[in-house]
């Protein structure tokens, strides 16, 4: 939702905001790294951002999740190249819970050619707002550009 790319970011804040009262999973993993990549950034930046995400999290029906062994040997199965090894536990996620994972990292979205539930969001020329305050508070956040080789 912070993408550089216009076409990105309205994607992403897209499926958030048609997703925001429906269950939605994210490793603690992912979590981390997003907060990694913010942290990287100035305090008056992050200050900015943090109230949206903090509300967001408060409101989107997010369930964290940790890693669990079967995690581990889900994927054995299938041979995916060039996928680092948070990328790969996070396939198994997906793919052992039988969930979807919805993403614009190039690397991830290869996957979906063997056959793994990989997408990316949909695009999106106008996006719907999120309701008054998140979307106040999204605007604000939007001092944050997150360049996409940076995730």
């Amino acid at each position: 939702m912070h993408s550089t790319d216009p076409v990105t970011r309205a994607a992403c804040k897209g499926f958030f905001v048609t997703h925001l009262h429906l269950p939605t999973v994210m490793t603690y993993e992912e979590v981390g790294r997003c907060d990694d990549v913010v942290w990287g950034r100035p305090r008056r930046i992050q200050d900015l951002y943090y109230p949206f995400m903090d509300v967001l999290h408060s409101v989107l029906d997010v369930r964290r999740r940790g890693y669990q062994v079967s995690d581990l040997t889900h994927l054995d199965a299938h041979p995916l190249t060039g996928l680092r090894p948070r990328e790969r536990l996070l396939l198994s996620v997906v793919s052992a819970t039988g969930g979807r994972l919805v993403t614009v990292n190039p690397r991830l979205l290869r996957a979906s050619s063997a056959g793994l539930p990989v997408c990316s969001p949909r695009p999106s020329q106008e996006t719907a707002p999120f309701p008054d305050e998140l979307e106040s508070l999204y605007r604000q956040s939007l001092a944050l550009e997150v360049d996409h080789a940076e995730v």
